[in-house]
């Protein structure tokens, strides 16, 4: 995975490019400069962090200022959203030699865009209390994690609490669908309209079957640096048969007990909207709906009595005990700036008085294990258990081919919710379609 190359003709072509403005496309509390490096950071006391959510801006000044109290070093805080090319204006600021010393970085393609330019923190502190680092296999830890997003299968626990379902025994396929029957059984007195909304329209929410969904397929069970199964995809599009079938055959009981009306031609926000409102027992979302239920949908999930909320794992095999989770992106240091002090304001991030701001001021579920607060967020105190029991598995579809869920797999996934597949025409087609993406 070396990408020295990459990062070279990317050098190059930034040099060859035309210089961006060091202010442009988002909020911005820093003052361009000029030259090679991070101009921010020159005197040694002062920081600048690009930071990709907009909505914590507040969070992150409120930090800085802290920070300064604290130590006499000035964070400044450059927060970017609303659509802005993000890694764009970073590659600007390179040109302009006004790189930020901390910037965000998501999918794997972003961080090899920077490939030889980053600090490897392995020996921070911190990268040993959490599991969701972003790790290169040979330029070590270059993505710190700020928070953590979970997949897994999430339920209203007031219904399956009424339907007298235990939600931690539903550790296979089949108990999985003996559950729903009963569930189905009981929709008109549990007032629901559905078992489990789940959605496979293949346009809009591709990304929700042939990226989270089939996630599961990739690592749930697994270690979290265990690779076989991508490793296999990546491979020319390799499956394990006995794998794939039996994740099939799950998906196929989703299927089965879906709300028909959203099944193949649903909406996220319909999605949402209908479990936040108790009309669901089960959905086929993450974590991060928990923030859509209290804000969007919040007279919803009110009126429906701010019922608790739960996640079990995908487990289509015995044995299966993980749901899925990651940092959403990351944050990485700049060799090249005031990296020590960057790498000395992280380590101070992920402790205890910044944590408590995180969580119980941004609503972050915090990724490292020693923090002891939990946001109010419905389903935060469910990822904080399984982090807290090493339950978790990490996810990889990250690395699977660009273009592999939205042009291939989620029409898949559509044709099998549709009855256009069955269980065993779905695997067949899976297997075919990978093997032509990965053929190109």
């Amino acid at each position: 995975m070396k990408r020295k190359v990459i990062a070279a003709f990317l050098a190059a072509t930034m040099v060859l490019g035309l210089a961006a403005c060091g202010s442009s496309g988002g909020d911005s509390d820093s003052n361009s400069g000029s030259g090679g490096g991070s101009s921010s950071g020159s005197d040694g006391k002062t920081i600048r962090l690009v930071n990709g959510k907009i909505e914590i801006d507040a969070t992150l000044k409120k930090l800085a200022d802290m920070y300064k109290e604290k130590t006499g070093i000035t964070v400044e805080i450059e927060s970017m959203g609303g659509g802005v090319d993000i890694q764009g204006t970073i590659k600007g600021y390179y040109q302009a030699g006004n790189m930020p010393d901390i910037f965000v970085n998501a999918l794997g393609p972003e961080f090899e865009n920077w490939s030889g330019m980053l600090e490897d923190m392995s020996g921070e502190k911190w990268a040993s209390d959490t599991d969701n680092a972003y790790v290169d296999e040979e330029e070590g830890v270059i993505g710190y994690p700020y928070t953590v997003e979970g997949i897994g299968l999430a339920y209203n626990k007031d219904i399956v609490d009424k339907a007298g379902i235990d939600p931690a025994s539903l550790t296979d396929t089949k108990k999985l669908e003996e559950a729903f029957k009963t569930i189905d059984s009981k929709k008109d007195e549990l007032g629901i309209t559905a078992v489990v909304g789940y959605c496979a329209e293949p346009t809009n929410l591709y990304w929700s079957t042939g990226q989270h969904l089939f996630a599961n397929y990739l690592d749930a069970g697994l270690d979290r640096d265990d690779t076989t199964y991508i490793d296999m995809l990546n491979d020319g599009g390799k499956f394990d048969d006995e794998r794939l079938e039996d994740f099939a055959e799950y998906v196929g009981v989703l299927n089965e007990y879906s709300d028909p009306a959203l099944l193949v031609s649903g909406t996220y926000d319909q999605q949402i909207l209908n479990f936040a409102s108790g009309k669901y027992a089960f959905v086929t979302q993450g974590s991060w709906i928990g923030a859509t239920m209290t804000t969007d949908d919040k007279d919803a999930y009110d009126a429906a009595g701010n019922f608790e909320v739960g996640m079990i794992p995908y487990a289509f095999q015995d044995g299966i005990d993980t749901i899925l989770t990651n940092s959403p992106s990351w944050w990485s240091v700049y060799s090249d700036g005031n990296a020590e002090e960057a790498k000395k304001f992280l380590q101070w991030m992920s402790e205890d008085e910044a944590q408590k701001v995180l969580v119980e001021e941004a609503g972050f579920i915090s990724p490292f294990k020693s923090c002891t607060y939990v946001a109010a967020d419905p389903f935060a105190q469910a990822m904080v258990d399984y982090i807290a029991d090493e339950k978790t598995s990490s996810w990889h579809w990250l690395d699977m081919k660009e273009g592999y869920a939205m042009n291939y797999t989620g029409q898949v996934f559509a044709d099998y919710a549709s009855g256009a597949l069955d269980k065993d025409g779905f695997v067949k087609t899976i297997k075919q379609v990978s093997e032509a993406c990965y053929a190109n």
